[in-house]
């Protein structure tokens, strides 16, 4: 026989019991209907809330007591049948059974609207500091803006030229009505994360919970693109008339324009040279440029060597502030003529460097610090750049590159030739970066246009790799440097006289130098046998270069000179007496030649041997005729074969008659009577094609 239990039951307890084994079927279709209400409003919610609407108090109320009550009958749901068992057995029901089991009818949460607007303006405020005199700049960005035909606006230029802080002082964006719901500011670098800068987006547009962080990039663009409705990859819109948005964006590189597919590109320019005093005046204060009658004087050149660059004007102004008496200022003017001052090389400079260190290949850094061997506000030859840094067949490419970049400026053209040119406090980092940071065998040592009237102490340049004098007053080259180093040299612009027979004698293997505007060959050159570039250009007054030097510079690729002297030359050991015949065979034997410019042949006999020479033909760039009498008629097409001819200058010839043929290249040609020293003031300039 089976075991026989008897239960007893209480009546409460009985009725629960009943009331339950009724409800729980009931409860388990409510909840679902529950949960699936719930899920609708929030499915409204969220958007509303990613367009930072705010959803209403009633429907926030709604959602949590929703909540509350499906966590509530999810416990009852799994909980009543092992209540029932216990009130079965003759167990008491749980107090949460006995108030769940009494869950009802609630709202349905119908609601015509869930979300408002913000009272709150969406606009990410940035602290502002005192516009720099950019009027006409803000609005030119501002009727961008406007333009709805233009999405995407990009402002690019030199670093520290002002540009992220051009963007606050459009005031437009905050204090007069826009149609622009959200503007979001995120500081990108080139070295940033996708996910970083989708975080700082995410931030300002309400994901900024742990939950929202934690998303993949992918999940974090199809929200971000979801509330602003990549690019593409960060998950912001492309700019269209149909969504009213717009993109604007700050650069230093030309480069990203194109990337970026703007629309609109605007270059931020240094000030004047009004509104960059007025910029230092205020940082420094009247209280300090009052301080004394001399200050204002030296202010005004401190200021004027920041080169109208406003980060440059307010790092130096600031820590000029406090300089009340003229000896500090005259101190700082020194240390800023020698790139030295320290607020430049803690502050400014390493700022600067980021668009030096970002340049893609070596080549670009290398032609870059070249042009800091040239003075202050130099106009540069773009083709002589290329030539002196080796970079002939990519030259253009990396020249406007470093245009790109900001750090070079178009320099106008100069005696025919376009020429580039570098701001001075980007001057002042290259040669910081040159002379200070490379290593001992890169250095450079820079003193030209230092008012030198005399050679730097031997010492100081001993180790350089890279050296420039140019632009100075020095006579006479008296050392005997030791310079295992040195590869470039710049001599120019001088007034030399005298090179001392030892000078070039530990110079082993310097590859480019530059006598132009300058002397007589020594014949102490001839020990220089690696040298690739020699440039004569503009000696006017060369009168003599010794017998047997040209040919010693068996691997010479460039030579340039462009004498105008129409004396006699010394007679002695000298290949320019004649017809420059000497010179002319010579050269023939440089087989590395191809850059060529000679001086002058006076014979109609001796051009036809110089043009049947084919060495000559490939890699003559300008001829130079003088006292041209043995006929009135010159035959241009004699010179079909030079192949890179592009300059032709007639000096001396009285009245010739050009005949002139149809070429497959340009060249220009110049005739100038016998006074003029250059041919520009009697000059006869046209183009055959």
């Amino acid at each position: 026989m089976g075991n026989c239990y008897s239960v007893q039951i209480g009546l409460e307890n009985f009725i629960i019991l009943c009331k339950l084994k009724q409800t729980l079927p009931t409860l388990s279709v409510v909840l679902q209907e529950l949960r699936a209400q719930r899920n609708d409003m929030q499915r409204e919610v969220d958007p509303a809330e990613q367009r930072l609407l705010k959803p209403f108090e009633r429907v926030q109320l709604w959602l949590s007591k929703a909540e509350t009550m499906i966590t509530e009958a999810e416990k009852l749901n799994a909980d009543g049948p092992q209540q029932m068992n216990n009130l079965c057995l003759g167990g008491c029901a749980s107090k949460n059974c006995l108030s769940s089991y009494k869950f009802g009818k609630k709202s349905n949460g119908a609601f015509a609207k869930v979300a408002e607007s913000q009272p709150a303006a969406s606009v990410v405020v940035r602290p502002e500091e005192r516009p720099i005199s950019q009027e006409s700049m803000i609005e030119k960005v501002w009727s961008c803006i406007e333009d709805k035909d233009v999405g995407v606006i990009g402002l690019y230029g030199l670093g520290g030229v002002g540009k992220t802080t051009l963007l606050p002082q459009i005031n437009k964006f905050s204090t007069t009505p826009n149609d622009y719901d959200v503007i979001i500011w995120a500081l990108v670098s080139k070295l940033s994360d996708v996910g970083k800068i989708q975080d700082r987006i995410g931030g300002n547009i309400g994901f900024s919970d742990a939950f929202w962080k934690s998303k993949s990039v992918d999940e974090k663009a199809v929200d971000i693109y979801g509330v602003l409705v990549d690019l593409n990859q960060v998950g912001i819109p492309k700019p269209s008339q149909e969504n009213g948005s717009k993109l604007i964006f700050t650069t230093r590189s030309l480069e990203v324009y194109g990337e970026m597919e703007a629309r609109k590109k605007i270059k931020v320019e240094c000030l004047g040279p009004e509104k960059a005093w007025e910029l230092f005046q205020d940082k420094v204060g009247d209280e300090t440029i009052n301080s004394h009658p001399d200050i204002r004087k030296l202010a005004e050149e401190v200021a004027e060597r920041c080169g109208g660059l406003p980060l440059a004007l307010i790092t130096i102004s600031r820590g000029m502030a406090c300089k009340t008496t003229p000896g500090e200022w005259k101190y700082a003017i020194e240390k800023l003529k020698r790139s030295s001052l320290p607020k430049m090389e803690n502050e400014l400079f390493p700022l600067l460097k980021f668009s030096y260190d970002n340049l893609p290949k070596v080549t670009m850094k290398c032609c870059l610090l070249y042009c800091c061997l040239y003075p202050e506000d130099h106009c540069i030859p773009k083709k002589r750049l290329v030539e002196i840094c080796e970079v002939q067949m990519h030259g253009n490419y990396i020249i406007n590159s470093l245009l790109s970049a900001c750090l070079l400026e178009n320099g106008g053209e100069i005696g025919g030739e376009d020429c580039v040119k570098m701001h001075d406090v980007v001057r002042d980092m290259a040669l910081w970066i040159a002379c200070e940071l490379e290593t001992k065998e890169e250095k450079f040592f820079v003193k030209a246009g230092a008012q030198l009237f005399e050679e730097p102490d031997v010492k100081a340049w001993e180790g350089a790799k890279r050296m420039s004098v140019m632009k100075n007053q020095i006579e006479v080259l008296k050392g005997t440097p030791k310079c295992p180093n040195l590869r470039t040299l710049f001599l120019s612009e001088n007034k030399l006289q005298v090179v001392s027979n030892g000078f070039c004698r530990f110079i082993p293997h310097l590859m480019v130098l530059n006598l132009s505007e300058n002397i007589e060959l020594p014949m102490e050159l001839k020990s220089l046998t690696n040298l690739k570039m020699l440039d004569l250009s503009c000696t006017y007054d060369l009168r003599k270069i010794p017998s047997h030097l040209m040919s010693s510079f068996s691997k010479l690729q460039i030579f340039r000179t462009w004498c105008t002297t129409s004396g006699d030359y010394p007679m002695e050991d000298n290949v320019l007496n004649g017809d420059n015949e000497n010179l002319i065979e010579e050269l023939k034997s440089l087989r590395h030649l191809n850059i060529l410019t000679i001086p002058p042949i006076k014979s109609l006999f001796a051009l036809e041997r110089f043009v049947s020479f084919h060495l000559f033909q490939c890699c003559t760039q300008a001829l130079h005729l003088r006292h041209l009498r043995e006929s009135n008629v010159f035959n241009v097409l004699c010179l079909e074969n030079m192949e890179r001819l592009e300059t032709l200058c007639f000096e001396g010839c009285g009245t010739i008659c050009l005949l002139v043929f149809i070429f497959p290249f340009s060249i220009v040609i110049s005739i100038s009577s016998e006074l003029d020293r250059v041919g520009t003031s009697s000059t006869l300039s046209f183009g055959i094609l």
